[in-house]
């Protein structure tokens, strides 16, 4: 009886101690920066801005604008939730292929970025890029399309559902994106219980209902991370009008893997929604 005791008495502290760890370890599990940027647009070849932006508390932000002759509209871009902007540009090629200027920024803490991320600050962080776009570009809200993938699309959603009807975006894409960290956390850690240790919300899912753009959502059955059921669920919640591009391969390549799937279902939301409105 006395072993049982203790046995059970171990297992609560054990559990009890794991709990804690996942809770003091949150900002690490969910923020992965690095601070240095191994390559420019100028890989590329590109033309592009240097810019430091300012956010509403203060905090210097880092952020590149990659212009396009002729561009269509713009693309806002929100990254995820490792690495920096110098990760990404492979996709920013995609994107100015399709006749996109793009604006792309680092969350605070992230590359050259000031700060250190945390769920509000990646809110005024985007907030700050957005403003850049509107006041300093004088690019009408019509023109610019908000993009994000995984964390950033929780990040890109949160934004466009703060815009009202008169200043919405052109368009959102929400790519490889979770209904909310708790819902992930619930997945990855079923015997915890992660959704009252959780400090970050991130709720994407609670925000569909109050965008007032076109919305692709982009997911593929195949991304080992964040369950294709997660992106269902946020199609289903966004109003119309509203697309799905089911695309193939990993949480971090699909984009890439998909090929002309992935390319040709960006234009078609692009020349449906946003081109026409940016003529």
């Amino acid at each position: 009886m006395q072993s049982t005791l203790t046995i059970a008495v171990i297992a609560v502290i054990l559990y009890l101690g794991l709990a804690g760890w996942v809770y003091v370890r949150q900002d690490a599990m969910v923020f992965h920066p690095l601070g240095e940027i191994l390559a420019t647009p100028e890989v590329y070849g590109w033309e592009y801005e240097d810019i430091d932006l300012h956010t509403q508390d203060g905090v210097r932000i880092h952020a590149w604008y990659v212009p396009v002759e002729d561009a269509r509209a713009v693309l806002l871009f929100c990254h995820g939730n490792a690495g920096n902007i110098g990760h990404r540009l492979d996709s920013i090629r995609i994107f100015r292929d399709l006749g996109l200027s793009v604006l792309i920024f680092d969350y605070r803490g992230f590359g050259q970025s000031e700060g250190r991320p945390t769920e509000k600050g990646t809110y005024l962080d985007v907030r700050a890029a957005w403003d850049f776009l509107v006041t300093e570009k004088n690019i009408p809200p019509a023109h610019i399309v908000i993009f994000g993938r995984s964390l950033g699309g929780a990040v890109a959603a949160h934004l466009a559902a703060d815009l009202n009807a008169e200043h919405a975006a052109g368009g959102l894409i929400l790519e490889s994106t979770f209904t909310s960290l708790p819902d992930m956390a619930a997945r990855m850690y079923p015997f915890l219980p992660v959704r009252w240790l959780a400090k970050y919300s991130y709720n994407t899912l609670a925000r569909m209902g109050d965008i007032h753009s076109p919305v692709l959502v982009v997911h593929s059955p195949e991304d080992e991370l964040t369950p294709f059921a997660h992106g269902q669920a946020l199609y289903a919640a966004a109003p119309e009008p509203r697309m799905f591009l089911e695309i193939s391969g990993g949480h971090n390549t699909g984009f890439l893997s998909s090929g002309a799937v992935y390319v040709d279902g960006l234009r078609s939301f692009l020349e449906q929604y946003v081109f026409q409105g940016s003529r």
